[in-house]
């Protein structure tokens, strides 16, 4: 019981460890690969707004698996992002909306609308 209250409150020590492991993946990549996707990660930590930690630490281990394999290939990191990084980002965070808080919100927005239409029929 106290460990489940525990994570509840700093976080699962598992999670913890995983982000460590990943952290250390990253700066085992050539230096201006690591840049590329610390900037991203700085990018998705005020723009993704991934509260589900599987979902983020998935989406996290697909960049870092993304940039090793153009590291090794060479590839270089225009190649990677395209002409706006900022269209790259967004794009690939698509794909792991399911732990993003805004969808909640989109949730609620379309929960209240709906009940007051209802409630303006009903009149």
């Amino acid at each position: 019981m106290a460990a489940g209250w525990i994570d509840k409150v700093t976080g699962s020590l598992e999670d913890k460890r995983h982000y460590r492991e990943h952290k250390k993946r990253i700066e085992r990549l050539p230096a201006k690969y690591c840049v590329a996707v610390q900037a991203l990660e700085r990018y998705y930590m005020y723009f993704g707004g991934i509260v589900k930690s599987d979902t983020l630490m998935s989406m996290l281990d697909d960049l870092a698996d993304l940039f090793e394999q153009a590291a090794a290939d060479g590839t270089p990191i225009s190649a990677i992002v395209g002409d706006d990084p900022v269209e790259f980002a967004e794009t690939f965070i698509q794909n792991y909306s399911e732990g993003q808080w805004i969808n909640k919100e989109r949730e609620r927005l379309t929960k209240t609308i709906e009940r007051l239409e209802q409630e303006e029929a009903n009149r």
